[in-house]
C-alpha cells in the first residue's frame, strides 16, 4: 500500500519552515500533498493561484510531491486521496497543544488516519506565514524566509485583492 501524507495549511505564503517539513519528511512517504485549505470566507493575502506556482516551483525536480487545493474537512480530504497520515510541523508548545487537539478529533471521525508531526527546526522556529506577510506588507525583503525558486521573478509579492 503505498504511504500519502497530507500536508494541508492555509500557506500564505510557504516558507522555509514548511519546505524544510516536507524535505525532512520525504523519506518517510512515497507521496506527499501539499494541500492548500480553501475558504472563501477566510481573508487570504496572496492569491491562491500564486501559492500553487511557489510550491510547485520549490519542489519541481521532486516527482513525489504534489500540490493541490482543498475545501472542507481535512479528513474527507484524505479519505478522498487515499491518504493514511496527515503532516504537520510544531515549531512551540502552543502549536503541540493546538495541535494535538485537532490530531485526536481528527483519530476519532478517521481511525485509520494518522497524524505525524516533526519538530521545526532551530533555525525556523520563529518564521511563521503571518510575520512574513508582515514583512511584505510593510516592504521589507522577506525572500529569506521564503523557498529558492528556479524562476527569479517567482516572487514578485504582490498580495491579493482581499488584503
Amino acid at each position: 500500500m503505498e504511504r500519502i501524507a497530507i500536508f494541508p495549511g492555509s500557506f500564505d505564503p510557504f516558507t522555509v519552515g514548511h519546505e524544510s517539513i516536507v524535505t525532512r519528511a520525504l523519506p518517510l512517504f512515497d507521496k506527499i500533498i501539499i494541500s492548500i485549505g480553501y475558504n472563501a470566507e477566510k481573508k487570504q493575502f496572496f492569491p491562491i493561484e500564486k501559492r500553487i506556482q511557489w510550491i510547485k516551483e520549490a519542489f519541481h525536480h521532486n516527482p513525489k510531491i504534489e500540490v493541490e487545493t482543498f475545501g472542507g474537512l481535512t479528513v474527507k480530504y484524505c479519505q478522498s486521496k487515499h491518504a493514511s497520515f496527515i503532516l504537520r510541523g510544531l515549531r512551540t508548545a502552543a502549536d503541540f497543544e493546538y495541535e494535538r487537539a485537532i490530531a485526536q478529533i481528527n483519530k476519532k471521525l478517521a481511525h485509520d488516519l494518522e497524524s505525524i508531526f516533526l519538530l521545526t527546526t532551530p533555525e525556523h522556529t520563529m518564521i511563521t506565514s503571518t510575520i512574513v506577510r508582515d514583512i511584505i506588507r510593510h516592504g521589507g525583503d522577506a525572500s529569506q524566509f521564503l523557498p529558492i525558486v528556479t524562476d527569479p521573478n517567482a516572487y514578485q509579492l504582490k498580495p491579493s485583492n482581499n488584503e
